[in-house]
């Protein structure tokens, strides 16, 4: 049986790899899994500060498997907790997880990358939320997480009109960080994971928990969540180590603590 799921390790960062070509990397329970059970081994490897999810050149994912999942009625969709079971496992991971898309990320390829921290995207990507077509609609984050990246309208476009949205209008409307020649999207990726592990791994979390509370409060009270991150910062080795080489001007050899 062919592993739906491939993980490599480049230095610091843990790679995780869609592997269906044959149904352009559909998202079905062994995928999902296989991507959570991943994340779970990074997460454990302290020399692990940054991970890349990413798929094929022809697509990051192009939907969830819909053969997998027509026959399902409610109380099975419900009493399995479709996707909250598997899929929050991205969500939930404390390390960065950048998203690496190239060609589709339709439907639940388009949520599950906007469930990583950010979206490198190939120009060659294309991004949207078709599930209106089938009947049903985005389940995964689409109708959440697409307003809160591009906006209101530009999500209602999209959920809506099925239309897909090329890496220029993506990056123009906020859903990606960066548009790289498609040749070159995972080894720039990699190398922009090389650099955020290559820092502190506690201020690494710190930062992304932080960015994140921004989405989940009001600003004061996320003023007040970074305000005490930031104090908390001034109890880490590697507070000191940074400041130190900064003054002594050197490189700052960071342990983690």
């Amino acid at each position: 049986m062919t592993q739906v799921v491939l993980t490599e390790v480049h230095g610091k960062v843990g790679l995780i790899r869609i592997n269906r070509p044959e149904a352009l990397n559909a998202l079905n329970n062994d995928v999902v899994d296989g991507i959570a059970a991943a994340v779970d081994a990074f997460e454990a490897d302290e020399n692990i500060g940054c991970i890349v999810l990413t798929g094929s050149e022809k697509a990051f994912a192009a939907g969830a498997d819909i053969g997998f999942m027509k026959d399902f009625d409610y109380m099975h969709a419900y009493k399995t907790d479709f996707i909250t079971r598997n899929w929050e496992r991205i969500k939930t991971a404390r390390k960065p997880v950048i998203a690496a898309v190239s060609g589709f990320a339709l439907g639940g390829g388009c949520e599950m990358a906007m469930m990583c921290d950010m979206i490198f995207a190939a120009d060659t990507a294309k991004f949207g939320q078709p599930e209106i077509k089938l009947g049903t609609m985005p389940g995964a984050g689409g109708t959440q997480r697409l307003p809160r990246a591009v906006g209101k309208a530009k999500a209602m476009d999209l959920c809506l009109t099925a239309r897909m949205m090329d890496a220029a209008e993506a990056e123009k409307s906020g859903l990606v960080a960066r548009v790289i020649p498609a040749e070159q999207l995972l080894e720039d990726t990699l190398k922009a994971a090389q650099t955020i592990a290559g820092f502190s791994l506690p201020v690494i979390m710190m930062i992304k928990e932080s960015v994140s509370r921004a989405y989940e409060s009001s600003l004061n009270e996320g003023l007040l969540f970074e305000r005490r991150a930031f104090h908390s910062s001034f109890a880490l080795e590697d507070q000191k180590e940074g400041m130190a080489a900064f003054i002594e001007k050197r490189k700052p050899a960071f342990k983690n603590r």
